[in-house]
Order: structure tokens, then C-alpha cells, then sequence
């Protein structure tokens, strides 16, 4: 999702949401994220695929399958991987390019679930016309420095 808005001085935001596949790491957590991407979610769902066709083909034949039966599993099999989806972080970053001798401003932060993701970045853009900035007591954002700056 990515919204653009122009804040009271006239400066142009680009409020972005995506989703992020790994667990982002916070500075207060000593737990470190092994995972390397979504390979992890594939392979859940291949093994789920797998094991569901087995049980579904190698039944007896004196065993009746209802219909209902091998719906409800591929319903199961699609509902696992939504609702997976549906509680990832997903990463807002609000950017403007202005001013243009200190390099613009960066904000990012970070909210678990589609719909947080999306109310947020309604808010934030909200926040950017209204006041200019983004809240920074009640959001998640937090300013991101240039690269080689120390304020």
C-alpha cells in the first residue's frame, strides 16, 4: 500500500506499508530470527498438501469419503496460509525528500496484521496533513537517521 500527501508546508510524504517476511529484530530482544524469508510457510503448506492427499488417496475403497469431507480439508488448507498471512509484520515506512540539504526525513515502524497495517497507514497520513509530522507518542514510527548522522 502506498499513499502520497502533502503536510501543511507543502512538503510531499510517501507513506508505504509492506509486508515483511522475516521477524524484525528489536534492539531490546536477545532472541535472534533464524528464519531467512517465507521458504518456512512453503514448505508448511507443502508438507500440509502432502499429507492431506495422502489421506484423502489412500483410503480403502470400502471407506465412503463424504464430499464434505475433502472440502472442509481444502478449505483447511487454504485458511491456514490466509490466516498466517494476515498476522505478519508488515513494515510502514513515511518519507519525504524535503528539505533537500539535510537529505529529507525517514520514518519506520513496525505493526503485526493486514488490517493494523492498513488503519495505521490511513492514520499516519492523516497525522502528516493534520500536523505535519507523525505521532510519535501514540504510532510506531520512529525517525530514521541518514546514514552518517549523528542527530
Amino acid at each position: 500500500m502506498e499513499r502520497v500527501v502533502r503536510d501543511r508546508k507543502r512538503r510531499k510524504w510517501t507513506v508505504r506499508s509492506r509486508i515483511s517476511w522475516t521477524k524484525p529484530q528489536m534492539a531490546d530482544q536477545f532472541e535472534h530470527d533464524v528464519a531467512a524469508g517465507h521458504l518456512e510457510g512453503v514448505w508448511m503448506l507443502v508438507i500440509l498438501a502432502l499429507l492431506t492427499l495422502v489421506v484423502v488417496i489412500r483410503t480403502p475403497e470400502e471407506v465412503v469419503r463424504p464430499a464434505w469431507f475433502v472440502l472442509l480439508l481444502l478449505l483447511l488448507l487454504l485458511l491456514l496460509p490466509f490466516l498466517w498471512a494476515l498476522q505478519r509484520p508488515w513494515v510502514i515506512t513515511a518519507e519525504t525528500p524535503d528539505p533537500i540539504e539535510s537529505a529529507g526525513e525517514r520514518w519506520e515502524g513496525v505493526v503485526y496484521g493486514l488490517l493494523s497495517a492498513r488503519d495505521e497507514t490511513a492514520r499516519i497520513a492523516e497525522d502528516l496533513e493534520d500536523k505535519g509530522e507523525p505521532d510519535v507518542v501514540n504510532g510506531p514510527l520512529m525517525r530514521v537517521l541518514p546514514v552518517g548522522r549523528d542527530s
